[in-house]
C-alpha cells in the first residue's frame, strides 16, 4: 500500500549503522545472476516446492512475530504491537494461506475454445502459466512487513524467485527481515536488499522478469522509466486521494464509526485510507459531533496514547502539519478530534491527532496532495451527481467508498466512476479479500496482485494450440494453387 515521499530523509529512530549503506550495482547484479542460475536449473518448480516456500514464509512470521513487532515499533517510534499484528502479520498470513489453498488448481492448464472446425477434430487450445523468473519487489515503509509478504505469496506461488528492496525509512524492520530470510531461504530463492536511495535507483534498473513497486506516484514514474530500459513489465501501486460518499439515507452513526476507525488506522498512513468525504449538507453538524464522540471513545488522548500510531518521522510530521497550516491560512475550518486538545507541536514525537478540514477549497494543499496522515477533508453536497462529477474531475483514486442502501445509487457510482477498487458500506475491506485483485488505475497505478490475478500477474500465460489428426488447410483447399474450391469457401465464410 503506497506511501508519500517525505521532504527530508529523517527517520523516527536512528538508522542502523549499516542498514542504509547503499548496495553497489555489482553486488545487486551478482545477487540477480545467482537467482537466474538457480532458476535456469528449475524453470518450473513443482507444487511441493512452491508449497514448501510458502510454508517457510508462514513459519517465519509466526515464530518471530514478537521480534517483528519490536522492530516495527522502533522504526515508527510509537506503533502498537496490536496494529502490527493485524495490519502486517495477520493479513500476510491470510494471503499466504489463500495461495496455498488454491495453488494446485491455479497451476493447471486453462482450457480455451479451439477454432472451428479444429475443435471438432481433436484440436485443443490451452494456456499454461509459467514462472517469469526473478521478480523485483520495492516495498514501502507504512506496512513494511505485509508489503513484503503480500506480493511474495503470489510471486512464490507462481514459481518465481524474488529480490526485495525494503524502505530506508524502516531500517530496523529491514535489517530483521534480511536476517530472518537468510535463515529460512537461500539467497538464490529470496533475498532482502536494504540501503538508501541510490540502492533503490540501481535496483529499479535491474533486468527482472517483473517488477512491482509500491509508493508515491512521482517515484513510480521514475521506476517505470528505469524498468522500460529492459522492457521489464511493472506493477505499480501508487495510492491517491480516495473519496467517500455518505448517502443521505444511510445511518450516519455507522458510517462515522467505520470512518474514524479506518482513518485512525496506522495514523492515516495507509494508501487506501479515505482522504475526503462527501456528507449531505443538512447533516454536517451532526457528522462533526459524531466524529468527535467516536474519536473520544477510541482515543481519550492522542499525543501520549500508545494505541495511536505516530507518523513515521519528523519529515512526515512537518508535511502533514504544513497541510493543516495552509488550510487554516486560506480560511478553512480545521477541527481537532482530540478530546484533551493537547499541544501536539513537539515534532520529536511526530504525532498529530485526527483532524477534520471542513469544506476545503481546491487551492488548499489538503485537496491537492495525498494526505497520508490523520487528516480527513469533509465536503458537503446536495446532489449525488455533484459528487460523481467532482471525483471524475480528479485523478483516478486507488479506492472509492460508498455508504448507502439505495441500489440505484450504488450502481450509478460503480458504473460512472473509475477507481482501483470500491467498498460499499465499509472501508478498506476489499484489501482483505484475498480473492479480489488489488491494484490501481491511471494515476493510482497499474496491474494487480492478490489471489488468482496475482498468480497470473507473476506468470507468463503461454498459449498452446495442439492440432488434431487432420491437415485441415490441405483438406479444405486453402493451399495454392488456388481455384474454385477456395473461392466458394471464401464466399461462405466471409459474410455478416
Amino acid at each position: 500500500m503506497s506511501t508519500v515521499a517525505t521532504p527530508t530523509p529523517a527517520v523516527a529512530a536512528t538508522p542502523l549503522a549499516d542498514n542504509n549503506q547503499d548496495v553497489s550495482e555489482t553486488q545487486l547484479n551478482a545477487m540477480l545472476d545467482a537467482q537466474r542460475q538457480a532458476f535456469a536449473n528449475e524453470t518450473y518448480p513443482s507444487l511441493s516446492t512452491r508449497l514448501d516456500r510458502l510454508d517457510r514464509c508462514i513459519d517465519l512470521i509466526v515464530t518471530h512475530q514478537d521480534k517483528i513487532c519490536e522492530a516495527v515499533e522502533k522504526d515508527f517510534g510509537c506503533r502498537s504491537k496490536h496494529v502490527t499484528r493485524f495490519t502486517d502479520l495477520f493479513i500476510s498470513l491470510q494471503n499466504l494461506k489463500f495461495v496455498k489453498k488454491n495453488l494446485k488448481k491455479w497451476m493447471k492448464a486453462e482450457k480455451r475454445q479451439a477454432m472451428f472446425p479444429a475443435g471438432l477434430l481433436g484440436g485443443s487450445s490451452t494456456i499454461h502459466y509459467q514462472p517469469k523468473g526473478i521478480v523485483g519487489v520495492m516495498t514501502p515503509w507504512n506496512v513494511p512487513v505485509n508489503m513484503i509478504f503480500s506480493p511474495l505469496a503470489d510471486i512464490l506461488g507462481a514459481g518465481n524467485r524474488a529480490m526485495i528492496k525494503t524502505s530506508e525509512f524502516t531500517p530496523h524492520t529491514g535489517e530483521l527481515m534480511k536476517n530472518l530470510f537468510k535463515q529460512y531461504f537461500n539467497e538464490d530463492e529470496v533475498v532482502i536488499v536494504t540501503g538508501g536511495v541510490e540502492t533503490g535507483i540501481a535496483f529499479s534498473k535491474l533486468p527482472f522478469g517483473h517488477l512491482i513497486f509500491t509508493g508515491a506516484g512521482h517515484i513510480g514514474k521514475m521506476v517505470m522509466q528505469a524498468a522500460a530500459q529492459n522492457l521489464t513489465p511493472v506493477t505499480l501501486e501508487l495510492g491517491g486521494k480516495s473519496p467517500v460518499i455518505i448517502s443521505d439515507g444511510y445511518k450516519l452513526e455507522d458510517a462515522v464509526d467505520k470512518l474514524v476507525a479506518t482513518k485512525a488506522m496506522n495514523g492515516g498512513q495507509v494508501c487506501i485510507s479515505p482522504d475526503y468525504c462527501f456528507v449531505p449538507t443538512a447533516k454536517l453538524d451532526t457528522f462533526i459531533e459524531q466524529c468527535k464522540s467516536v474519536a473520544a471513545t477510541h482515543f481519550p488522548s492522542f499525543v501520549d496514547n500508545p494505541d495511536f500510531v505516530s507518523l513515521i518521522n519528523e519529515g512526515n510530521f512537518d508535511r502533514v502539519k504544513s497541510y493543516l497550516d495552509d488550510a487554516i491560512a486560506k480560511g478553512a475550518q480545521v477541527i481537532s478530534l482530540d478530546p484533551t486538545q493537547a499541544d501536539w507541536n513537539d515534532r520529536s514525537k511526530h504525532k498529530i491527532p485526527l483532524h477534520l478540514v471542513i469544506n476545503p477549497t481546491d487551492d488548499m494543499l489538503v485537496m491537492q496532495e495525498e494526505l497520508f496522515g490523520p487528516v480527513l477533508c469533509v465536503r458537503t453536497y446536495d446532489a449525488l451527481d455533484d459528487c460523481i462529477d467532482y471525483i471524475n474531475g480528479k485523478p483516478n483514486p486507488l479506492a472509492l467508498y460508498y455508504f448507502g442502501n439505495d441500489q440505484a445509487e450504488q450502481d450509478k457510482i460503480i458504473k460512472n466512476t473509475l477507481a482501483g477498487a470500491m467498498t460499499v458500506n465499509d472501508l478498506a475491506m476489499h484489501f482483505a479479500c484475498d480473492d479480489l485483485p488489488f491494484g490501481g488505475v491511471g494515476a493510482s497505478g497499474m496491474g494487480h496482485y492478490h489471489g488468482r490475478e496475482g498468480f497470473k500477474t507473476f506468470s507468463h500465460g503461454k498459449s498452446v494450440f495442439k492440432q488434431g489428426i487432420l491437415n485441415l488447410p490441405k483438406l479444405a483447399g486453402l493451399l495454392p494453387p488456388y481455384g474454385k474450391k477456395i473461392d466458394d469457401l471464401s464466399k461462405k465464410l466471409i459474410k455478416r
